[in-house]
């Protein structure tokens, strides 16, 4: 069986650093998989009903191979959702689609989806601008959770405590961006600096951690140097997390949860989870399930 990997850089300009890639390369080994980590640089889509020739690898025409793995997630380009797209219509089988990509890299429009589904999530508003700050106030109250409108691994994640300094904030962002795209998400105290990261593939929850942000921060993504560490998997973590994949149609996704008491809100999701820390945490070996799960839905179509 032949994959590729869709990334921002080839194999052969990986860092040493970037986990993921470097175990689905070296599993891909272990499981008999011919394994390409390519880059949208490298592609050239032609809209022709000749398929054989209407995309392009280095400029030349290539064997196309029995699966995708995007792992661009939030920095997923317009380009790269073409190739995306493109290679679904030659018929090559991707995980996870272009189109449950493109929600979840939307962060209000997935807000928007859980929603309307009855999904418990924080309490979200657009920060058009100028922002309404006494009209933020009585919806969201302060604190406040500030945060652009696509991004991954705690980035363009702000914590604003009051109205002074939330109104900084915004002058700044003005100033510097004036058209960027800000969504505001009510504080949920009992989860401050920890939340939940639960693994669904193919429908199922196959682990779930806590994550733990370091002495003071609140962001307590894995990668921003928050400790982890195996959380039960209760049968409300499992139906929400579940759920929310399903929704989103995504295969393969990385499902965050909030504390909110005795119960749950589901933060957001993620098309191309990271999974160093759950690995490290839960004793399994991801890109070998996520092997197996491709390989059984590949060979089974």
């Amino acid at each position: 069986m032949k994959g590729w990997i869709l990334y921002k850089n080839t194999a052969a300009e990986l860092r040493p650093d970037l986990y993921e890639i470097h175990r689905f390369i070296e599993v891909a080994g272990e499981k008999g998989i011919e394994l390409r980590v390519v880059k949208p640089d490298q592609f050239d889509l032609i809209v022709t009903k000749e398929d054989r020739k209407s995309i392009l690898l280095d400029g030349e025409v290539v064997p196309l191979p029995n699966f995708l793995l995007p792992r661009m997630g939030a920095g997923t380009t317009y380009f790269a959702l073409a190739v995306i797209r493109h290679l679904e219509r030659r018929g090559v089988r991707v995980f996870n689609s272009s189109q449950s990509i493109d929600t979840v890299k939307d962060k209000l429009y997935s807000q928007q989806i859980l929603a309307e589904r009855g999904i418990s999530s924080p309490n979200t508003m657009f920060a058009k601008n100028p922002v309404n700050i006494n009209l933020v106030e009585k919806y969201l109250g302060f604190p406040l959770i500030v945060k652009a409108l696509s991004g991954s691994m705690g980035k363009g994640i702000f914590l604003s405590e009051n109205h002074g300094n939330f109104q900084d904030l915004m002058e700044l962002i003005h100033v510097t961006n004036p058209n960027a795209n800000i969504i505001l998400q009510e504080f949920i105290k009992s989860s401050l600096g920890r939340d939940l990261r639960v693994l669904v593939i193919g429908g199922r929850a196959v682990a779930c951690m806590e994550r733990i942000a370091p002495a003071g921060s609140f962001k307590s993504n894995y990668s921003r140097g928050g400790a982890v560490r195996k959380f039960e998997m209760t049968p409300e973590i499992e139906q929400l997390a579940t759920e929310t994949a399903h929704i989103f149609g995504l295969e393969i996704a990385g499902v965050d949860l909030l504390f909110d008491g005795d119960y749950f809100k589901v933060c957001e999701a993620n098309s191309s989870p990271g999974f160093k820390g759950i690995e490290e945490c839960c004793g399994i070996n991801v890109a070998g399930m996520i092997y197996d799960f491709v390989r059984e839905k590949v060979e089974g179509k």
